[in-house]
């Protein structure tokens, strides 16, 4: 080493040409003899020695000798030596000594920095900034990329798990992404939850908001379509034929029940027979009297006594003894109405016949005198004073059966007989309630 010399010295070998006494040739260190040119020659220790310089240093070879300096270091080379004829080695130094450092040139009576990045004098890539640091510079890669030796690698953010759901890296930098139902926070990194159901979520009726999602819901009355937003009406009408007593009509989200002519709705699904004798609804006349019927009214003359019947009271006919047309019929006929529904359960007692005057010892017997054409009815006798008129079959409305009812009072102690009716007119309604 040269005392005073530091990474930017150049190095000069100083030849002492050989005088006449001398007797031998021998070179300093860093040369050796060549017997072609008769000179000392410069030796590249940089080849001949194996691994000259350790580590990130590099191996600089100059006359005598060689520096091991950083990478971004740079030497100005010397001319060669003179060559001049004897046995020992002599040079002069042809440039003047720079005593400043390397990265520094001397300025005045000091050493000032050398920018390399202004005066170009660097190695970096064009992708990387050349920064100027004292006595060198760096080579500094963009954000997002980290230098492998001379190269710019593109860092993959990806890998450090900046994103809560997604990331997507990009050269020099990267990008995050939220699963459906998300968006990102302001951090650009954290995902929250999108409420859709403010955003116009495409619900029908009612949307309400899950993490990550949403779910459509419908009104009573309505079911979700296979699309899961479309609201479609329920047809309750075809799910059960019993809703209704009468009649179920399907409305938007919900049914109604009607009932036919003659009834009203009775709570929501029972259908109730209006009485129109009470309400008025009817057409009879003065000399007429309204009868109620199911689903309607029958108006029937106030004095239905038939000759040689006479009125004696309201319903009330009498067939005078003294009258001989009278002999073989019921000494009175007593008027009344009544009205069953159709399809009745059967067999169904639907009138009682309860005597009205009772003679002692006299022994009472009860038939069907007249109406019965089809066998739907028949007496049960009860005791000496009632009987019950029992529905036989099943019958279907709307129709009108007129029954004479008769009560035969037998005296064998008096040898008497006699007989009355009661003229029962039955009016089957057209339905089952």
């Amino acid at each position: 080493a040269v005392p005073g010399c530091v990474f930017t010295c150049v190095i000069r070998a100083i030849s002492q040409p050989p005088t006449e006494s001398d007797t031998y040739t021998e070179c300093t260190d860093g040369y050796q003899w060549d017997p072609q040119t008769q000179h000392c020659k410069d030796i590249n220790e940089c080849e001949t020695i194996p691994e000259a310089c350790k580590g990130e240093m590099k191996c600089f070879n100059h006359y005598g000798g060689y520096l091991c300096l950083p990478r971004s270091a740079s030497v100005i080379p010397a001319p060669d030596p003179p060559s001049q004829p004897g046995t020992n080695l002599e040079s002069t130094a042809r440039e003047p000594f720079n005593p400043c450092p390397l990265g520094y040139e001397p300025q005045g009576d000091s050493c000032v920095d050398v920018n390399e990045c202004e005066r170009d004098e660097h190695d970096c890539q064009p992708s990387q900034q050349c920064i100027n640091t004292p006595g060198a510079f760096t080579c500094q890669c963009p954000e997002g990329y980290r230098k492998v030796g001379t190269e710019c690698i593109d860092i993959d953010e990806c890998r450090y798990r900046y994103c809560q759901h997604r990331c997507v890296n990009v050269p020099g930098s990267f990008s995050c992404q939220c699963e459906p139902g998300f968006q990102l926070a302001g951090n650009n990194r954290s995902c929250i939850d999108v409420n859709e159901c403010d955003m116009g979520a495409p619900c029908q009726q009612r949307c309400y908001n899950t993490y990550g999602t949403f779910l459509c819901r419908c009104d009573q009355g309505y079911e979700l379509g296979p699309d899961g937003f479309a609201c479609n009406d329920i047809d309750e009408c075809s799910y059960s034929s019993y809703l209704c007593q009468f009649q179920c009509v399907n409305e938007p989200g919900k049914f109604s029940c009607q009932c036919p002519e003659g009834y009203q709705l009775l709570g929501t699904r029972l259908c109730q027979d209006i009485n129109e004798c009470e309400t008025g609804e009817h057409q009879c006349t003065e000399g007429q009297t309204c009868v109620n019927i199911h689903g309607a009214s029958q108006c029937v003359d106030t004095n239905r006594c038939q000759s040689p019947y006479v009125q004696v009271s309201d319903n009330r006919c009498v067939c005078p003894v003294t009258k001989p047309a009278c002999r073989d019929l019921p000494f009175s006929i007593v008027q009344r109405y009544m009205s069953i529904t159709s399809e009745r359960s059967v067999p169904s007692d639907i009138f009682q016949i309860q005597a009205t005057s009772v003679y002692p010892g006299a022994y009472n017997t009860f038939r069907i005198r007249s109406g019965d054409h089809d066998g739907d009815f028949y007496i049960r006798q009860i005791n000496n004073i009632s009987a019950m008129l029992v529905l036989a079959r099943a019958v279907t409305g709307p129709q009108e059966y007129t029954l004479d009812l008769e009560m035969v009072s037998v005296n064998p102690l008096l040898s008497y007989q006699t007989s009355s009716a009661l003229r029962l007119s039955i009016y089957v309604g057209p339905y089952a309630f």
